[in-house]
């Protein structure tokens, strides 16, 4: 989930003589209160939760077009687009995500600079002719798509891809023959990211829709079911195969999302049920269940066993699980008769370092995974087949972070990826009878000389508790430590996910204007672990806040920099950290920018994609649960007559995963209470949802708003809007 004013008088002109705008009229407030176990709760802006009220949409609107006409305005904030713009002109051509066929026919994702979006390509082999699939720029006269995923049959003759507009996650697959680069009549509607699963007979494929593309629709997303598609038939005669429907006695539940789909490698059938629980929780049976009017499924994996993910082979199925190992361990079991208990043992925790299972991967020779410590240094090893001996893999170069790629488990082909805060990713060929690393890039390389002088610090700040947190710090060489440098302090904090060390030349301008940037791997994330993640969570929540102010403290006793020069930015889940961040401590920022943030926690389950986040955040039904909703509730936080900082709120009306009216409510309440005298701005886009799918452009203009409104707050040089002086009469 994500990152995200004052009204300047109207005597005052910005530079660029623009002048500031009237400041838009207060929300209107139709308040409401509720009762959680006993405790009575005020809600001045319920009335906003209803985006269709005409009222609602014109303050929204009048919002986002003050914040637009002030956001433009700053000094210095078209320098930083058109530096971004130079960096992205340095690379003929960027690859994203890519997949390797059977027969090594690559699909992927490419950008050029003449490109808003990326666009599918395929080529024979590393050194093949270059082929364009689908441009989603000319798919439609007068309308922009996002390729946002796509899936390759095992052998390359097929790809399905799903496309959105607007930013919107939910759209349509669309399946196309790759050598006549036709579409199949056939689309699928209600789409979203990610959901297609070939078969392996290269024409069947499994995947779940929506019940509605509207992210305003509180049934969208329940009761979902995975379908089975043949090439060439309509969607209407796709056969559910995994759902609450067909699987009374399993128990889904109507938020979890049911997936269901066949390992070759196993040879087994799995159907999953989706959540934001990083557990999973999953079945399987005999391969060709599917094609059975019923599937008998079997437990595989349950929550409680903890297990957090798993590849397979031949063999055996390969899985990590934190069950009462905080950093993770190895196991295996055989895929002819799986079961968890008897699973045995394969690579122990590690005292140090904790498992990426996000990079666990398997190719002929065995399996590779990786291992960080606190997040920022990154380590490969290998486990040989049908061996139990771990091996430690050097690589060419150091890895704050390392991705990893293979063709499939029948291959020899690895690919590794390592990069740094500094240092941007390099491709790699990895060949384990040589123990040798071949380049092999496929983005064009760039060279970047104005971060040549970059220092990077690793540090670890005692946090209100005493527990020690993970902090990184980036800035040029010579940068004065006499408390002035302004911060820009990242975090995130949730579901286990990472800030692992990556090269962003766009966010490093801070670094330019004399600026510390820092990231603050506070507990929520996986950096440490489970237990890291576990101690982030629910009732544990607000040592995720905390974390984030101990960081901002340090900086100040250290004399990096001083109170109210520091910038805290987070989004999504991460609008808990910088909401809560800044109301418990508001002098202690210039600027907070929460970007399309859940930011009134304990009415999340009143929006559609609420209910699927109720094990990572809680769940007002329960007593305890709803008491850690209040807690790390923002907006429940803010109080009138406060001197907050300067906030820029960020909301996209086509999102799914956080609701436009979650940043908006925060904002009124927060325009309502601040009495800093500081600008509260609440920019809304309307043709975008949770920043997925942007346009390159998009993605630079909102890049350049955080930044430039986050060195106009610390008071950088170049950045500070000139009065004009006006006559007095």
């Amino acid at each position: 989930m994500k990152n995200l004013f004052f009204a300047l008088p109207t005597a005052c002109l910005l530079a660029g003589g623009v002048q500031a705008q009237t400041m838009p009229v207060a929300a209107p407030s139709v308040p409401a209160t509720d009762t959680y176990f006993g405790t009575t709760v005020n809600d001045p802006y319920r009335n906003l939760e209803n985006l269709s009220d005409p009222a609602v949409q014109a303050w929204i609107k009048a919002q986002a077009e003050y914040a637009r006409q002030t956001l433009d305005a700053i000094p210095g904030r078209q320098k930083l687009i058109d530096a971004m713009q130079a960096f992205d002109a340095r690379k003929a051509a960027k690859v994203g995500t890519l997949r390797i066929a059977d027969n090594d026919r690559y699909f992927y994702l490419k950008t050029r600079p003449q490109d808003q979006q990326a666009k599918l390509y395929c080529r024979d082999g590393y050194k093949g002719a270059e082929v364009l699939l689908f441009d989603p720029e000319a798919y439609e006269t007068g309308k922009v798509y996002t390729v946002s995923s796509f899936a390759p049959t095992f052998d390359g003759s097929k790809v399905a891809f799903s496309i959105g507009e607007k930013g919107a996650e939910i759209g349509r697959t669309l399946i196309m023959d790759v050598k006549t680069h036709k579409l199949y009549p056939e689309q699928l509607e209600r789409t979203s990211f990610g959901s297609a699963d070939w078969l392996p007979d290269n024409n069947t494929l499994t995947y779940t829709p929506m019940n509605s593309a509207d992210v305003k629709d509180p049934a969208a997303r329940l009761n979902t079911q995975a379908l089975l598609h043949r090439v060439g038939t309509p969607q209407s005669q796709d056969r559910p195969v995994f759902s609450a429907q067909l699987c009374p006695k399993l128990g889904i539940t109507p938020a979890e999302y049911p997936y269901a789909g066949v390992d070759r490698d196993s040879k087994l059938t799995f159907g999953f049920l989706s959540s934001v629980d990083r557990y999973l929780h999953g079945y399987y049976a005999p391969a060709a269940a599917l094609a059975q009017p019923s599937v008998k499924w079997q437990p595989l994996f349950e929550p409680q066993q903890e297990v957090t993910n798993f590849v397979t082979d031949d063999q055996y199925i390969y899985f990590t699980t934190s069950k009462n190992t905080p950093r993770e361990k190895i196991m295996r079991m055989p895929a002819a008769r799986p079961d968890v208990a008897r699973a045995e043992l394969l690579v122990p925790e590690s005292p140090t370092e904790a498992i990426d299972d996000n990079e666990l991967l398997t190719t002929r020779d065995g399996l590779y995974f990786v291992r960080t410590k606190n997040g920022v240094e990154a380590k490969l090893y290998f486990v040989p087949k049908g061996s139990k001996t771990l091996v430690a893999i050097a690589l060419p170069e150091k890895a704050g972070s390392i991705a990893l790629q293979n063709k499939n488990t029948q291959s020899p082909d690895l690919w590794v990826a390592p990069t740094g805060w500094t240092t941007d990713r390099k491709r790699y060929r990895y060949i384990a009878a040589t123990k040798k690393f071949t380049a092999e890039p496929l983005s064009s390389e760039a060279q970047y000389p104005e971060f040549a002088d970059l220092v990077v610090e690793e540090q670890l700040v005692p946090s209100h508790d005493g527990v020690l947190v993970p902090l990184s710090l980036i800035y040029k060489k010579g940068t004065p430590r006499n408390g002035t440098a302004p911060v820009f302090l990242y975090g995130y904090g949730a579901y286990s996910i990472s800030n692992p060390p990556a090269f962003n030349p766009n966010r490093l301008l801070w670094t330019q204007q004399g600026g510390v940037l820092a990231v603050a791997h506070v507990r929520g994330g996986g950096e440490l672990g489970e237990a890291w993640h576990k101690a982030g969570q629910k009732a544990t929540k607000p040592n995720t806040w905390k974390d984030l102010i101990a960081c901002a403290d340090y900086l100040v006793k250290s004399q990096y920099t001083a109170p109210g020069r520091i910038a805290i930015n987070g989004g999504s889940a991460g609008g808990i950290l910088i909401g809560r961040a800044m109301t418990e401590r508001p002098d202690l920022f210039a600027a907070a920018i929460p970007q399309v943030g859940c930011l009134n926690a304990v009415r999340m389950e009143n929006s559609p994609n609420g209910p699927v986040n109720a094990p990572e955040f809680g769940t007002v039904l329960k007593e305890d649960e709803c008491k850690a909703l209040l807690e790390m509730d923002a907006y429940q936080h803010l109080q009138p007559g406060t001197k907050y900082p300067a906030t820029l709120v960020t909301a996209g009306m086509n999102d799914p995963r956080v609701i436009a009216w979650q940043p908006a409510k925060f904002a009124a309440r927060l325009q309502a209470s601040t009495a800093s005298g500081k600008p509260v701005l609440l920019f809304t886009d309307y043709d975008a949802g949770h920043g997925i799918g942007n346009s390159k452009q998009k993605q630079f203009e909102s890049t350049a708003d955080v930044l430039s409104f986050g060195l106009w707050q610390t008071g950088a040089p170049g950045f500070q809007p000139k009065p004009v002086a006006t006559s007095l009469k």
